[in-house]
């Protein structure tokens, strides 16, 4: 049954439903898997293995509903889980139960899907290393000296190494892309409102937000598909159903290729494998054009909503982790005149982003401008011999793309020579993440990467 580990979650799903394998095979399956796995990589932090099979053997004996019926998922523990410990990373909330269900959470389980635990995720989501004081490193399993990335570390590796097919993750600057680079395996930050946040303290918020994980991207438009849909509780949820794209592959689309976001520093050894990503789309049929997107204002309006956004979140709090605690401090720091700097910033970058996609359907980038760092390494100082300001720099090609309200997917594009992974960025106009999917899955089955199993 170890085989099922590593079957898509289309095909898990298929087979429930047909009764070819059950739901509780399904699941035991991964539990073993679980054990055998995670004391090696430390990526899912709160296991719930009797109510699942509880779950998985309700599941088995009713008539399969919804597109997800019996798959097991995990969730990131920065989202609420009705009656299942959730720590968001911090010895503050360590022992804390939430009474209700995150909305995520609410969807997959509306679709059949069957929780399985908690992944682990750094202090309140802070930085894209998955460390923190509760439950200590996720580590990387293509080698476990190495980080997993973060902030959705710990789904990352628990995809990679078969312990889940599904598994959610949230993006402010990259935590859903890096670590899915680090691992692998797929990750997709979707159009802001795509996956509405709901949030009683600040509603209007567009930088962070839920997004799906998985080994492959059908499986990723699979679970966006569960998860996506209007709620009127978030002011900018999009109405339109989610749906995927009919048309395959990718000839004829104009696709701008940018190997360093107009100057960032890139790790050689990311930068040979990204850049073998053109030519793929070129075999393909696509008119690719190398161009770097005038992303001016990125950084200023990134880390001025940013710091605004800590102090509203955690100013109140008390024994904060160093990161969390540095980002409060740079919000007490920002005046109404930086907001209104940043507004105009942000809002000039959206106008000329408009007219960049009225010349290229999408753009490839790199995800992450370093391959995994040591897993001791607090975070990256240095690129190329440049050195970096703060533990923030050197996110910058992810969270540079946050601030467009673009939908952005990470997908493996190869490894280096010491056989570690490394994603490539696809990128496309606001509310076109059936396209970015589309891309993404003809990349992904041209090349076949994502194939590559860690040795663990």
């Amino acid at each position: 049954m170890s085989e099922l580990c590593y079957l898509p979650a289309t095909e898990l799903a298929r087979l429930i439903r047909t009764r070819e394998v059950s739901a509780v095979e399904v699941l035991q399956a991964h539990l073993d898997r679980i054990e055998q796995v995670n004391p090696r990589v430390n990526a899912v932090v709160t296991l719930v293995a009797e109510q699942a099979l509880g779950a998985a053997k309700a599941a088995d004996a009713a008539e399969p509903a919804g597109p997800l019926h019996g798959v097991p998922v995990a969730h990131k523990d920065l989202v609420d889980t009705a009656g299942i410990r959730t720590t968001y990373g911090s010895p503050l909330f360590a022992d804390h139960v939430p009474g209700k269900d995150h909305l995520v959470v609410r969807r997959l389980r509306a679709a059949g899907a069957i929780t399985v635990g908690k992944t682990n995720t750094p202090e309140f989501g802070t930085g894209s290393h998955t460390v923190n004081e509760v439950f200590g490193a996720t580590r990387n399993p293509y080698d476990p000296t190495k980080s997993a990335g973060g902030s959705s570390g710990g789904a990352a590796v628990a995809l990679a190494t078969g312990m889940i097919p599904l598994a959610d993750g949230s993006d402010m600057g990259g935590s859903l892309r890096n670590p899915a680079s680090f691992c692998n395996v797929v990750g997709l930050r979707p159009t802001p409102g795509r996956v509405p946040g709901i949030s009683e303290t600040a509603a209007w918020y567009t930088l962070s937000v839920p997004g799906p994980m998985a080994r492959t991207v059908e499986d990723v438009t699979l679970m966006l598909g569960a998860i996506a849909g209007f709620d009127r509780r978030s002011p900018y949820s999009i109405k339109e159903m989610f749906a995927p794209e009919p048309e395959e592959g990718v000839a004829g689309l104009r696709v701008a290729w940018s190997p360093d976001l107009g100057g960032l520093p890139v790790d050689p050894r990311t930068a040979a494998v990204t850049a073998t990503a053109p030519a793929v789309f070129e075999r393909l049929g696509a008119h690719v054009e190398q161009t770097d997107p005038d992303l001016t204002g990125a950084e200023e309006a990134f880390r001025t909503y940013r710091a605004w956004y800590y102090l509203l979140a955690h100013g109140d709090k008390t024994r904060l982790g160093p990161n969390t605690a540095w980002n409060v401090e740079q919000g007490r720091q920002v005046t109404g005149a930086d907001l209104v700097a940043a507004e105009v910033a942000r809002s000039r970058l959206y106008q000329r982003m408009a007219a960049f996609w009225d010349t290229y359907d999408v753009l490839i980038a790199p995800v992450s401008q370093v391959p995994p760092f040591p897993v001791e390494q607090p975070h990256v100082s240095e690129i190329n011999g440049r050195r970096l300001p703060d533990y923030l720099a050197w996110m910058r090609s992810a969270y540079w793309i946050s601030v467009l309200h673009a939908p952005a997917a990470s997908v493996p594009a190869g490894f280096t020579e010491d056989g570690l992974p490394v994603g490539v960025q696809i990128i496309g106009p606001p509310f076109e993440d059936a396209r970015v999917l589309r891309v993404a899955r003809a990349f992904e089955q041209a090349t076949g990467h994502g194939l590559r199993r860690p040795p663990l």
